[in-house]
């Protein structure tokens, strides 16, 4: 399974292709425009919110609510075209001289022989992530049919930590303001209230876990195939993303070896078994059959109401940065794109294992590897 995305943050609207999703698959819109309305709330967003709202179109590869197993091509109109229609093919009035610190525009002026930084802003986005979170959606509703479940919520916004709680609900997650099902969302709250009074940004963590995928998806055959290598890969192409870690990450450095590996166990009926985690399910580029789990870092995003120091690429000058709509926090919809992005890669990685062109075949493929893999470590 693959997809494409294409659009611009002003443009019309966003689109994708996903290929190689096998027929069968049931597909309900509902699912994928409420992922949509997550990635659009969480506490500390900005005034382009209000004016989006977002619904996916699906335009081929999905009839009565199936997938026929042909392309399957999603769309989202941008809502904040009517704004920008009039203007948009004006290079003066869209013109835009002063590249912000921390986004692609200076490199990407320099790349493409740029004068300004529209057409770079534009496609450079993180609007693209709307799209993504309905191919995530898409890859998710076929993970559910194996029991397999992808969540993420915020771990922590600016110097604000919350806890780690194994196998927590969505609608857990999603019943806090800020994606935090912890008692430290209110002080995660005063914290955006605060960055927002100083005219500043917050960055975090987003916790992720993936639960039920069986051991053996990945390979360590080749290092582009490895699991772990994939999923961060994948997260970092995520906009104000600048870090991931797997189980313990960094942590685990100060730990000795004998501590740190999760250890191999065999109960009294012969099924295998650990009672640590620290690896975060991923040994070897392979899934070993616990649950996945990772942080990812998100960056304080750079478009601060106070303005930062560029120059102007027409007067050359030393200014300041012109404030363009914005968020405080994006850790709310980080962790939904984050989730989405993830199932995503699992799913792939999940029919390079299991797959067949039909939604039965895979099943078959998947029934026959799991009964096999349950002998292993059993008592003949």
């Amino acid at each position: 399974m693959r997809f494409l995305t294409a659009g611009e943050s002003h443009n019309k609207g966003l689109m994708a292709i996903i290929e190689g999703l096998p027929a069968g698959v049931k597909i309900d819109v509902e699912k994928i425009n409420t992922s949509l309305r997550l990635r659009q709330g969480g506490y500390g967003r900005g005034k382009r919110m209000q004016i989006e709202k977002d619904k996916a179109n699906i335009y081929s590869g999905v009839r009565n609510g199936h997938s026929t197993g042909g392309p399957i091509g999603l769309i989202i109109e941008n809502k904040d075209w009517a704004n920008y229609k009039e203007n948009y093919n004006d290079d003066k009035k869209m013109k835009y001289c002063t590249p912000r610190p921390g986004h692609a525009d200076l490199a990407g002026m320099y790349k493409y022989d740029f004068d300004n930084c529209r057409d770079v802003l534009e496609r450079a986005s993180a609007r693209e992530t709307a799209i993504r979170v309905a191919v995530g959606s898409v890859a998710e509703q076929f993970l559910e049919k194996f029991g397999i479940l992808v969540l993420s919520y915020v771990y922590s916004i600016g110097t604000i930590k919350s806890n780690i709680k194994k196998s927590i609900s969505k609608a857990e997650i999603y019943k806090s303001p800020v994606y935090c099902p912890f008692p430290q969302q209110r002080e995660m709250i005063e914290e955006i209230e605060k960055a927002k009074k100083e005219k500043e940004t917050l960055g975090g963590k987003v916790y992720t876990e993936v639960l039920n995928l069986p051991p053996g998806i990945g390979s360590y055959t080749q290092w582009d195939r490895r699991l772990d290598s994939r999923l961060a890969g994948h997260i970092m192409s995520i906009p104000s993303v600048k870090g991931v870690e797997f189980g313990l990450g960094f942590k685990g450095t100060e730990y000795r070896g004998g501590q740190f590996h999760d250890e191999i166990f065999l109960d009294k009926s012969g099924k295998l078994y650990r009672e640590t985690n620290h690896a975060g399910g991923i040994e070897g580029g392979m899934s070993n059959g616990q649950p996945i789990y990772f942080f990812t870092a998100i960056k304080p995003i750079p478009t601060v109401l106070k303005g930062l120091k560029t120059y102007h690429t027409e007067t050359k000058k030393q200014i300041k940065t012109e404030y363009q709509r914005s968020d405080t926090a994006i850790l709310p919809a980080a962790s939904v794109v984050i989730s989405s992005i993830t199932a995503v890669e699992i799913a792939k990685t999940f029919l390079e294992k299991f797959g067949g062109d039909t939604l039965s075949e895979v099943k078959n493929n998947y029934d026959y590897y799991t009964q096999k893999i349950g002998r292993i470590g059993a008592n003949e």
